[in-house]
């Protein structure tokens, strides 16, 4: 890294941190239901809203009502995502004419969007129609994630709460998380990018003039629209003359907005935020990039308000914060080198890898961007993943597999982290022969077995369904690289589609049969085969009593435990995936560089 790398490097964390640490604060008063008694109009509105839909906001829920209304409000969006799609050539809002979207690509859609995933096996400007892409999908972006804000919370209200019966109210949290967090920081970024130029309008495709028209050859089609052939049984071409081309519009900006402050990531378009209507400027860049970690890097400051010690917040946040930089130096590193097949063809690699990047923000740039959406589990992208140096692609891959913990998405981030922060005290209460102990509750059997469940249910997703697919010819036709590389694009499939980032390295051609089914039960397991667990921790600690510090009590808010925990996070996806990675990226970069 140069000194220009570390200057935006630190700037950016400037930054964010002065913007989290406020936000942190009102998350922890909107939870704790605070706000209603400082703003009492907002509170009797938010009462008048509660009583027409029939939701008490003063009853607690059980976990496992909980996690049962979190499951059911979430199958529901899948059929009103499913639906919408399905039906969409017959619905309003519809200026281009797309037609429907087929089964198997509007299950996998369903699934991606209520998951917090957005995968997309689909170009978003020819397939979605203006409808599609506001109600189905941008609606789900804000859903998604108040779900995992939802769990988040429940799970910090266990570790707070003394022998209560309850972790809140699904309900309220959802409402709470929507109208309270997400629908404002999304229209003020909305308004932001508008005015630097992202797309905004109900408008159909826009025919332009071509400053240079060219010639292009096709087939001639008949009456039946398959290709004339001559009389040796070749294909007839014509010559054709390109005068204008076809720009698509739409509701581009508001749902960028909630696509970055909702750590989804599904793109308007294909190019996802590298295409100019997404992200037309540095400075749209540099705010989408806060717009991604800005609530997971809040949520640790809200821990600290709630449990009473803002330093087991910074704690976690420090943990999160030095992963960060170091892969995300190694990504610097890696893609500041060109690649040494283009080199020996003369290619002039002053500016690093620019395979698959965008001019307009260069290596450095499109290094920091993978490496902030991969480790937030948001899908948007500014280069393509797959382009990068063996190294380069590695790190995205890695963060997604160590269950995007590193910051993470909104809510998912904090309560994967906890989760290992929770084994990181049950391994320091094997060495010293005590019960563990976290934020004054002991852990005990039954969170252990929940936490074995969280963290053991993604790898048995993402290398069971990637041995299925390399011993599966349809699988492997879709493969547009062979050998290490080629694993290298499943095996990032199955990582994004079971955390829930939605990134690809798009070398794989995934709208497919076997691709929409296969990644669309890993999105749905991976995302509620850990909320579950967590749930089920959050009811266990909050029914028991909190303990008060003793001198064997482990410090869990100092360097030390920030030293355990980043080794309990290293380890385990190191004893993962490095198997499955030295066949990837490893075995990729030994052979480039050989």
């Amino acid at each position: 890294m140069n000194h220009s790398s570390i200057v935006q490097v630190l700037l950016y964390l400037f930054v964010l941190l002065v913007l989290a640490w406020p936000l942190g604060r009102y998350l922890a008063d909107l939870f704790e239901g605070r706000w209603a008694t400082r703003w009492p109009r907002l509170g009797r509105l938010a009462g008048h809203a509660y009583r027409l839909c029939g939701i008490q906001p003063e009853e607690e829920m059980s976990w496992w009502r909980y996690a049962l209304a979190l499951l059911v409000f979430n199958a529901i969006g899948v059929l009103v995502v499913y639906a919408i799609q399905r039906m969409q050539a017959w619905l309003p809002l519809n200026p281009a004419g797309m037609a429907a979207i087929e089964p198997g690509s509007a299950f996998n859609t369903a699934i991606s969007f209520v998951t917090n995933t957005n995968w997309q096996g689909y170009s978003g400007e020819a397939a979605m129609s203006h409808l599609t892409q506001m109600l189905a999908l941008a609606v789900q972006n804000f859903l998604s994630a108040a779900t995992g804000l939802a769990v988040a919370i429940a799970l910090i209200r266990g570790f707070v709460r003394r022998s209560a019966q309850g972790i809140g109210n699904a309900w309220v949290d959802l409402v709470r998380g929507t109208v309270g967090v997400l629908l404002p920081l999304s229209v003020v970024v909305a308004v932001f990018l508008v005015a630097q130029g992202v797309v905004q309008n109900f408008s159909g495709p826009q025919e332009v003039s071509l400053i240079q028209p060219f010639e292009y050859s096709q087939p001639k089609l008949g009456t039946d629209g398959q290709p004339l052939k001559d009389a040796g049984g070749q294909v007839i071409n014509e010559t054709l003359m390109a005068k204008t081309q076809s720009i698509p519009m739409g509701p581009v900006a508001s749902q960028e907005a909630i696509k970055m402050v909702g750590t989804n990531g599904g793109g308007f378009f294909n190019a996802n935020s590298a295409h100019p209507f997404e992200n037309p400027t540095p400075l749209s860049n540099y705010v989408q990039m806060l717009a991604i970690f800005l609530i997971p890097a809040a949520l640790c400051f809200t821990l600290g308000h709630m449990v009473g010690n803002i330093r087991q917040g910074v704690t976690i946040l420090a943990a999160m914060s030095l992963i960060f930089l170091a892969l995300l130096a190694l990504t610097i590193w890696a893609e500041g080198h060109a690649n040494p097949m283009l080199t020996a063809l003369g290619m002039d690699g002053a500016g690093g890898n620019l395979e698959g990047k965008e001019l307009r923000f260069g290596s450095l740039q499109s290094a920091i961007f993978a490496v902030i959406t991969t480790a937030a589990s948001c899908g948007a992208v500014n280069a393509m993943h797959d382009s990068f140096m063996p190294l380069g692609g590695l790190v995205p891959m890695l963060q997604i597999q160590l269950g995007e913990v590193v910051f993470g998405g909104v809510g998912a981030g904090l309560y994967g982290m906890l989760i290992f922060a929770i084994e990181a005290v049950f391994i320091a209460g094997l060495m010293i022969g005590r019960t563990p102990e976290y934020l004054g509750k002991k852990i005990e059997s039954f969170e252990m077995k929940m936490v074995s469940i969280a963290i053991l249910a993604t790898p048995l997703l993402i290398l069971g369904g990637t041995a299925v697919a390399v011993m599966m010819p349809d699988a492997l036709a879709s493969l547009a690289n062979p050998a290490a590389h080629g694993f290298s694009e499943i095996l990032y499939a199955f990582s994004s589609a079971t955390n829930n980032n939605g990134s690809a390295f798009a070398g794989l051609s995934a709208n497919t049969p076997f691709y929409n089914l296969a990644l669309g039960l890993a999105m749905w397991f991976g995302r509620f085969t850990v909320i579950i667990p967590v749930l089920a921790i959050a009811g266990q600690l909050a029914a028991k009593p909190r303990l008060a510090e003793t001198p064997g009590t482990l410090p869990t808010h100092g360097p030390l435990f920030v030293v355990l925990l980043i080794g309990v996070v290293l380890l385990v996806g190191a004893l993962t995936y490095l198997p499955a990675l030295a066949l990837g990226p490893i075995v990729e970069h030994l052979q480039l560089f050989h």
